[in-house]
């Protein structure tokens, strides 16, 4: 289901997402057969790898995107688009369906207090459609399902890894009220985030990932403040 304004748009941690005529508001429902609980999170970066693959076809060589676990797209440190991820399970503990809220900023981005946030527009100069950029991401969504199925989630987790922080980069991780602070060290075989720390790797399987700077993460030469 495709929005072309939003009132009353939902993200992580009860915030409210805004999002302005011209941006990208789009509800996909999935019912994929007997998946468990926790392979919840496989999913999850699956849609991540499809909305930034999606995004990234849009940019000029040179500027890139950046992967923010589970699967914020991120700008130079500013958060471009998110995905609010919900599934409802049944009374044997598989699937019965799975929401993938997108929420993509493409011409415009909403002033926040706590985070920097920007557009597609800013980043590459260009805006397209939202009815383009929602067409696009619905086949990158079934090419990604089709390669679950024949390769496993080792390729999802290979494509997540390549767009995302460097191995080692110092992260803090906000986990309700309290928070570690660690080194990213890759994806378990479940999609969970391993956190290196001076007592070992913990995994973590739910949270709100900080650069050691705060919202900031960097990766590769995609620019500067």
């Amino acid at each position: 289901m495709l929005a072309y304004r939003q009132t009353a748009g939902r993200g992580r941690e009860r915030r409210i997402w805004q999002s302005g005529a011209g941006n990208l508001a789009l509800s996909v429902l999935l019912r994929p057969a007997g998946v468990p609980a926790g392979a919840l999170g496989r999913w999850s970066l699956l849609a991540g790898v499809a909305l930034h693959q999606t995004l990234s076809s849009y940019l000029e060589p040179g500027r890139r995107l950046v992967l923010k676990w589970p699967n914020d797209v991120l700008y130079q440190g500013a958060k471009l688009a998110g995905i609010l991820a919900e599934s409802e399970m049944d009374a044997r503990g598989q699937t019965r369906f799975i929401v993938f809220g997108f929420g993509v900023n493409l011409l415009e981005a909403p002033r926040l207090d706590d985070r920097a946030t920007t557009s597609l527009r800013e980043a590459g100069g260009f805006a397209p459609p939202p009815e383009e950029v929602a067409e696009q991401l619905l086949l990158g969504l079934a090419i990604w399902r089709q390669r679950l199925v024949e390769e496993g989630f080792g390729a999802i987790r290979s494509a997540w890894l390549a767009a995302g922080p460097a191995l080692g980069e110092p992260l803090r991780v906000i986990i309700g009220e309290s928070e570690r602070q660690g080194s990213f060290a890759g994806l378990d075989d479940e999609g969970a985030l391993l956190l290196a720390g001076p007592s070992g790797i913990t995994v973590i399987t739910a949270g709100e990932v900080l650069g050691a700077r705060g919202g900031r993460m960097e990766r590769g030469a995609h620019g500067a403040d």
